[in-house]
């Protein structure tokens, strides 16, 4: 019975304590049997709340993991940007425009021109747009009002209340 699962060991407590219950046993018998079952069911259900419980601090783990990563990679994203600006500065100061070497080439170019504004307040209006209004959020069910209307014995079409279950472990 020790390799039973949490399944098997809660199926054969509740088959037990239904044929117990229809036998004409005393007392003490019917509690020592179902005793005997209920600490394996016990320890098991422990067990398993210790697998969960270690799921989440894992989970927990790799989110902090994640963040991490993240700010090192933007961090190796600048530091490449101002390596990158630094070999620019370097190739326009010696008047070299381009090098070719085995592993790839380095070029300089011109960026296309972009358009710098100094004084916003200046621009004629011709010159100047109106920003699009967002569109409105789609339409969404109001849960509390839904819940509230059906508590208080109203009928609303497409929507019923349902009770389920969780497991708490503190």
């Amino acid at each position: 019975m020790t390799a039973l699962t949490l399944y098997a060991v809660a199926a054969e407590y509740r088959q037990a304590a239904d044929t117990l219950a229809e036998l004409d046993l005393d007392e003490q018998t019917l509690a020592d049997t179902l005793e005997s079952i209920n600490g394996d069911l016990t320890t098991k259900s422990q067990n398993v709340a210790f697998v969960i419980r270690n799921l989440e601090a894992a989970a927990e783990q790799i989110g902090v993991a994640v963040e991490a990563m993240n700010a090192r990679a933007q961090a190796l994203e600048k530091r490449a940007e101002r390596v990158r600006e630094y070999l620019l500065q370097n190739m326009l100061m010696a008047g070299v425009q381009k090098i070719d070497c085995p592993y790839f080439k380095l070029a300089v170019k011109e960026n296309p021109p972009k358009v710098i504004v100094d004084n916003e307040a200046q621009i004629p209006a011709a010159y100047m747009t109106d920003p699009a209004p967002p569109p409105p959020p789609p339409a969404k069910p109001d849960k509390k009002l839904i819940a509230a209307a059906l508590k208080d014995g109203f009928d609303v079409p497409g929507c019923r209340l349902e009770r389920g279950k969780r497991l708490e472990i503190k």
